[in-house]
């Protein structure tokens, strides 16, 4: 039904609904090369800040965090957002604030729902990992499951992105806070995805537990960046989606306890010169990515599309781009190796940040800008 259009010279007119509170409008895009047809691009919604993760709480109500500290709920049948209270304190500056949002895999039966954010704290902002439940417009019974070591005097690289395994885990990532030589450092938690029990204890069978000076809720370690997190139930794979510097940008499959190398190895060069960073691109006991973006995308999430609206890009990585401002689409093998890549919206012009399946299967997208958009079938 929808078949690829793999030639550059062939294009795809996209429709794009504006959708408002109080009215709706239409516009059109013309030329976007390497689409497919019969696909919708909707923009159903705007906020003022930068909507950072995205979450459905049901099917027709999505949860979107703002870097700047708010939290709304937007109802997708009446076209209006509310404002939820209750979140905490939150390090907005540089690349922190209220970050990833993630329905538990119980919420059913206990309600919890997942958060990220850079909380402040006496030696400098640190990515957190909270839970808390909702009532109509406010969490309640917020609890920080895991306030990590990461603090530095810097406000970048604090990841992070939540994913489930539905075995009683949760994964989360934390960059390396501006100080490379953390990312390879087990004494802390920069550089580094950590896996927790739901509750926020650590799993008996993490891979450092019972290393001495090592931190015990590592998983992996030697990260950059990473701001796209997600484990397909379906492969039983984790996999994540980090910043290099200028170049290197990795797509990474996560085994237990293993090294990414950053920053002894990369793929990318120093910004301020043509200078490889660290010792080259590889190096005995150290995990090469699965995908190298040179230059980079500056991706801002990760999610593998399982769904049933679009067939054809089942099984398919997808990526926002923040840098190069496109929708990255990155075909694997069965064994998980990535074999060809798309670049879908770039005449959108837009950062695109966060990502979300809904139920359909449509693919929900937020931009820097404020819009919160979708991909379906026409």
């Amino acid at each position: 039904m929808f078949m690829l259009i793999r030639s550059l010279s062939q294009t795809l007119v996209l429709t794009i609904v504006a959708i408002s509170v109080t009215a709706q409008a239409a516009a059109r895009f013309d030329e976007i090369e390497q689409g497919y047809p019969g696909v919708l691009l909707e923009q159903v919604f705007k906020v003022e800040g930068v909507p950072w993760g995205m979450a459905f709480l049901t099917p027709t109500r999505l949860l979107i965090t703002e870097r700047r500290g708010d939290l709304r709920l937007l109802d997708l049948d009446r076209n209006s957002a509310t404002l939820v209270a209750g979140v905490p304190a939150v390090v907005a500056r540089g690349q922190g604030g209220l970050l990833d949002v993630a329905i538990g895999p119980a919420y059913g039966s206990d309600g919890w729902i997942y958060f990220t954010y850079s909380k402040p704290s006496e030696s400098g902002a640190v990515t957190a990992l909270a839970r808390a439940r909702m009532a109509q417009d406010r969490l309640l019974d917020w609890q920080d499951l895991l306030v990590t070591d990461s603090a530095t005097d810097s406000h970048r690289h604090f990841g992070s992105r939540i994913a489930f395994d539905h075995q009683g885990h949760v994964f989360f990532g934390v960059g390396d806070r501006g100080e490379r030589p953390l990312a390879q450092d087990l004494g802390n938690h920069a550089g580094s995805i950590l896996r927790l029990n739901l509750d926020g204890s650590v799993p008996a069978d993490n891979p450092f537990v019972g290393k001495p000076n090592a931190r015990h809720e590592i998983w992996s370690f030697g990260h950059r960046n990473p701001q796209g997190l997600l484990f397909d139930h379906e492969s039983q794979r984790l996999w994540s989606i980090e910043h290099g510097p200028r170049g290197g940008d990795e797509i990474n499959l996560i085994l237990k306890g293993s090294n990414y190398g950053w920053p002894v190895i990369s793929h990318g060069k120093e910004y301020w010169g043509p200078v490889s960073v660290g010792e080259g691109t590889s190096k005995a006991g150290m995990e090469q990515p699965r995908k190298v973006y040179i230059p980079s995308i500056a991706p801002g999430s990760l999610i593998l599309y399982r769904g049933q609206a679009f067939p054809e890009w089942r099984g398919d990585l997808f990526a926002g781009a923040l840098k190069l401002r496109h929708l990255n689409r990155v075909s694997l093998s069965e064994s998980g190796q990535a074999v060809a890549e798309t670049r879908l919206l770039e005449d959108l012009d837009e950062r695109i940040r966060a990502l979300a399946l809904s139920p359909e299967g449509w693919i929900y997208l937020s931009t820097d800008s404020g819009r919160i958009l979708r991909l379906r079938p026409d």
